[in-house]
């Protein structure tokens, strides 16, 4: 049985016949919907094998990147929130920030309104090995940019955006307000 999903695009538009994203209606089958999710899982799958050699050699995890990612992005960023954005649970993140302070990547400060909360933020060291992560991504990232075209990038931006759910939006909102959200 095929099924088919009618998406009306805010963006409006007259529809087409090949169902073109962001105009008009959009007519996806469940077969399109699995290539999406296909796209997705190897998409991510090749974009975490660009760091696993940087890692490996450190012995560090993805769940190390992806926390030293997040403390890089938004400096200051408390443990509470970083549990919000991570979804794992207090005693994995305690893990992975315990390995990552002792190595001195990451730097733990008590807030100046709540003693009790925790602020994070980077060490020059988890500066460092952040950037390094980051720049084997970003040529993997930047490749598929300039053959996609800006309308695309806009797109797929779009489209990640609309995945995450609205709370982690919000945060995400919250802690860009310079750049209009995500």
């Amino acid at each position: 049985m095929v099924m088919e999903h009618k998406i009306l695009s805010p963006l409006g538009g007259t529809p087409h016949a090949e169902g073109g994203a962001g105009t008009g209606l959009l007519f996806l089958r469940e077969e399109q919907m699995r290539l999406a999710q296909d796209l997705f899982f190897l998409a991510w799958r090749d974009l975490s094998a660009a760091v696993d050699p940087v890692l490996e050699e450190l012995q560090l995890g993805r769940a190390h990147h992806r926390t030293l990612h997040f403390i890089a992005r938004r400096p200051g960023l408390s443990v509470t929130e970083l549990l919000g954005m991570l979804r794992i649970t207090k005693q994995s993140l305690g893990r992975v920030l315990t390995e990552l302070v002792e190595r001195g990547y990451v730097r733990q400060e008590r807030g100046a309104r709540d003693a009790r909360q925790r602020l994070l933020s980077l060490t020059e060291e988890g500066r460092a090995l952040e950037r390094r992560l980051f720049e084997r991504q970003r040529e993997r990232l930047l490749a598929a940019y300039r053959e996609a075209g800006g309308p695309a990038v806009e797109g797929f931006r779009r489209v990640m955006r609309g995945i995450i759910d609205e709370e982690t939006r919000q945060m995400l909102d919250r802690r860009e307000p310079s750049r209009g959200g995500v």
